[in-house]
């Protein structure tokens, strides 16, 4: 069944599970979600991995509580880069590396808030390689990531919340001696590389604050980048 529940020390953290079609065991992938939480945009992006021979897990990291209610917090544990929400996104990788139709080897892919949380978490945690999407950058970056696994990461020119990231991240990896491939596309904003649409009263701002639309047609290079990327470190390394 695709909803599942993963033990996270003294409690259950609610999740989804895509399991790619065949005969396992694959290489799993955590999907680390925007700030909206665990909804149907990122109920797809699992499924867009398990498409490709992942197993995906989503976990819901408000624990099935309205966004509203837990944003504040994660946002709080993923800028002091501990907490709560990084204790469960390994909980969840340990309980997929633990599975029998998991080859043992997991990835973490992150958007928006995830993707900052996902960048910490590659070099906090036994992933092989880590997809970080549109993701703030960590404080003293090139000391947060020093050891950790290879990192693709993509990002919009047009998206004025995080302008020049891309290029403060190059120099941060480039320094730590991290594998990584950075992009930066033109004329884009903000979750171009899901279908993702804010709330009705949220959208107009959205488009205005984080350039939301802008650049979608660059989705298409952003996913070839991370599937290359995954099949290099991740896939590649569950076969050797």
């Amino acid at each position: 069944m695709p909803d599942i529940t993963i033990p996270a020390g003294a409690r259950e953290l609610p999740g989804y599970l895509a399991v790619p079609e065949g005969e396992g065991p694959w290489p799993g992938v955590v999907i680390v979600f925007e700030a909206m939480g665990a909804n149907a945009d990122m109920r797809a992006q699992a499924d867009r991995f398990a498409a490709q021979g992942y197993l995906a897990v989503l976990p819901d990291l408000y624990g099935g509580a309205p966004w509203v209610r837990c944003v504040t917090k994660a946002m709080r544990d993923m800028r002091a880069q501990r907490g709560p929400t990084y204790d469960h996104i390994e909980a969840t990788r340990a309980w997929l590396a633990d599975r029998g139709d998991c080859t043992g080897d997991v990835g973490v892919c992150g958007f928006c808030m995830g993707g900052g949380f996902a960048l910490v978490a590659a070099a906090k945690y036994d992933f092989k390689a880590a997809a970080s999407n549109y993701g703030i950058l960590p404080r003293r970056p090139a000391e947060s990531l020093r050891g950790a696994c290879p990192i693709v990461a993509s990002y919009g020119a047009a998206d004025p919340t995080l302008r020049g990231a891309a290029a403060k991240l190059e120099r941060a990896l480039t320094a730590a001696g991290v594998e990584h491939d950075v992009k930066e596309y033109p004329a884009t904003g903000h979750s171009f590389l899901t279908e993702f649409a804010p709330p009705a009263p949220l959208g107009p701002v959205a488009k205005i604050v984080f350039g939301l639309g802008r650049g979608r047609e660059n989705a298409a290079d952003g996913w070839d980048r991370i599937f290359a990327f995954f099949g290099e470190y991740l896939a590649k390394k569950s076969t050797t």
